[in-house]
């Protein structure tokens, strides 16, 4: 098997664990992730959620690592070149559409985020009720224009990027941007844990109450684990594809994890002490961002200060996410119908936000348009986050685990004998027996039930 030579590649190993950590911390991280653990008893569910990461996440993480250094193409070619002759190449095609579905509506999300910044900047948050703020939510997405506009605004940020390259794209902007969003958060964290009775926020989220602990518990954490490391969709087979021989890809996948986590918790401790200063339900949703936050932003000192700062925050998140995303769809408009990345992203960006203006819709003038009784943009969510994603993670980790030769498999991951690699026999027994049956958990509970993550 031959690797092409002429790929771009990560420059650093700082630059690899910003990439990868950007692709795995998104807006789930800032919103979702504190109002799971909300709805899932705290501190408990923070504390399976951690050993999932480390059973679950880390091992499939690893696989994907591997899939794409040694296939060293684009996900759809990765598997083609790892399994030639053979059906394999399907899960490099459901990464691929997995990608373009998650981008079409991820990025309607995002344009929010810009819109709220120009908000906070522009009229603040003073003097709203909570309904008030609700209201000018929803007829923020109602409107015909400006989601869509603020959508483009977003889509055209991540082409940019990405059209750069990886070394001097995609590694050179998430080494500044993720410094950024920790900053941010830090900032964030400090001005939220000096708010009155923010100690029963700290309380809730790290002090553990197993008593509140269920199957449905484990399975949530089990899921979050999954989702919160943007597994399953082919941006971390992609980026692994540009990595270097050298490059440890145990040590990066820990590394990536930890920063996904810390970040996750770093979130959580923005929110439950800010939630519970004001007598807010934890437990709240996604409408924690959007309403909930802006009215606490609107009865603190400098709250509007501290509302840009939030909103930017969310928008780098979403950004270092949305870069990694069209990087795989990118990767395999390039290499597969041999054109340069330049004109694969205009192509890939361009039907991206064609797909996306009808998922922005959906709140508005398509509201009333459905299928299978889902609006448009949860049909797409439902696509992806259901089925594409957990049925490519459970195919990957059976490629690894069963189809790949081990020898294949420990010298990929011990860089050719390089690095000893003690973990391989537990890794591999993971990647074979217990990965396989927790994915499967969370493919079949999202299916029939909804989604874990």
């Amino acid at each position: 098997m031959s690797v092409p030579t002429n790929r771009d590649s990560f420059g650093s190993k700082f630059g690899i664990i910003a990439a990868a950590a950007g692709s795995a911390v998104g807006l789930g991280n800032i919103w979702k992730f504190p109002y799971i653990t909300g709805q899932n008893g705290g501190g408990a569910f923070l504390l399976i959620y951690l050993f999932f990461v480390l059973l679950l996440g880390v091992p499939v993480m690893i696989s994907e690592f591997t899939i794409g250094r040694r296939g060293g193409r684009n996900v759809f070619g990765s598997f083609k070149a790892l399994a030639p002759g053979s059906p394999w190449y399907f899960v490099g095609i459901m990464g691929v559409v997995a990608a373009f579905v998650i981008l079409s509506f991820y990025s309607a999300v995002a344009g929010w985020t810009l819109e709220y910044i120009i908000k906070a900047v522009t009229v603040g948050f003073s003097n709203q009720s909570t309904s008030e703020l609700g209201d000018a939510f929803t007829n923020f997405l109602a409107n015909p224009i400006r989601p869509i506009v603020w959508q483009l605004v977003f889509m055209v940020l991540t082409a940019f990027i990405v059209a750069g390259g990886i070394k001097n794209g995609i590694e050179k902007y998430n080494k500044f941007l993720m410094p950024i969003l920790v900053l941010f958060l830090i900032i964030l964290c400090i001005r939220s844990v000096t708010l009155p009775n923010a100690s029963k926020g700290l309380a809730f989220l790290f002090k553990p109450d197993f008593s509140k602990v269920s199957i449905k518990t484990i399975l949530f954490a089990m899921g979050q684990a999954f989702f919160s490391l943007s597994l399953g969709m082919g941006a971390l087979i992609t980026y692994a594809s540009y990595f270097r021989k050298s490059d440890d890809l145990g040590r990066t996948a820990v590394n990536v994890s930890l920063a996904d986590t810390f970040i996750a918790i770093l979130a959580g401790t923005v929110i439950f002490p800010a939630v519970f200063s004001f007598n807010i339900e934890p437990t709240a949703g996604p409408s924690l961002v959007f309403i909930t936050l802006p009215e606490i932003f609107s009865h603190i000192p400098l709250g509007n200060i501290f509302g840009i700062i939030f909103f930017v925050l969310l928008a780098v998140a979403a950004l270092t996410s949305t870069v990694s995303v069209l990087e795989v769809v990118v990767a395999y408009f390039a290499e597969e119908l041999k054109i340069s990345r330049k004109k694969a992203t205009v192509l890939a960006s361009v039907s991206i936000f064609i797909l996306g203006i009808f998922a922005s819709l959906s709140f508005g003038p398509l509201d009333r348009f459905t299928i299978l009784g889902k609006s448009i943009f949860d049909a797409l969510d439902f696509l992806a986050s259901n089925i594409l994603l957990p049925g490519g993670g459970l195919l990957i980790v059976i490629f690894v685990g069963w189809y790949l030769k081990k020898s294949d498999l420990y010298d990929e991951i011990s860089n050719s004998g390089s690095l000893k690699a003690r973990y391989f026999p537990v890794y591999r027994f993971i990647v074979r027996f217990i990965a396989p049956l927790a994915i499967a958990a969370i493919f079949i509970y999202s299916v029939f039930f909804g989604s874990l993550g």
